[in-house]
């Protein structure tokens, strides 16, 4: 058997690229939608603040 055709039987590490491969999609996806989401979540609070500001009368 030819050496390439060894190498392209040869499978043992395919899953734990896969794996790999997926996890770090799988990651990179989450860090995006937390910035996002962080964002959207910082907006608010400081909106709710100046509400609740506005409305309070200062001493």
């Amino acid at each position: 058997m030819s050496i390439a055709k060894k190498i392209l039987r040869n499978e043992k590490g395919q899953g734990l690229m896969e794996y790999i491969i997926i996890s770090s999609l799988v990651g990179i996806f989450c860090l995006v939608a937390m910035k996002q989401f962080g964002e959207s979540v910082h907006t608010r609070v400081e909106k709710m603040r100046k509400d609740i500001v506005k409305h309070i009368p200062a001493r």
